[in-house]
């Protein structure tokens, strides 16, 4: 062979260096990884943007109101509690669809964690309910 002097039967020939290889393959998978595109998920909520924005008194129209608590249960609709989130929301949709353009309003407890509100919000947004009040304390 070209480049390989063989002496002996004794003499082994060198093996394959992969060092190379496995730069390279750990290059391309980071340039993968760094430049994949992740799925971001957003709700989009209109908030006021103005510090002299002033809150708006509740309306009398048809409305719905949703508590969302501290504890469990987290959710009450019209002031009945629900235990599971599933309950809550067939009860939900049922209300709201007897009753389509009510406004939906939702009242947070200060000391509410936030997943039951975000949860509520994913609702809102699944069944493209845009017609919403957050109630807050002045």
């Amino acid at each position: 062979m070209i480049g390989l002097e063989q002496d002996d039967a004794s003499s082994s020939i060198p093996g394959l260096d992969l060092t190379p290889l496995i730069d390279i393959i750990f290059i391309v998978l980071v340039f993968l990884l760094l430049t994949a595109n992740t799925q971001l998920l957003s709700l989009a909520i209109e908030v006021p943007t103005e510090s002299t924005s002033e809150l708006q008194a509740l309306s009398q129209d048809k409305h719905l109101t949703i508590n969302v608590m501290a504890s469990q249960p987290f959710w009450a609709l019209d002031g009945e509690e629900y235990q599971d989130f599933e309950q809550f929301e067939q009860a939900f949709v049922s209300s709201f669809k007897d009753k389509p353009d009510a406004k939906v309003i939702i009242a947070a407890d200060k000391e509410a964690q936030v997943q039951p509100l975000m949860t509520l919000l994913a609702l809102m947004q699944r069944q493209q309910i845009s017609n919403t009040q957050i109630l807050m304390e002045p």
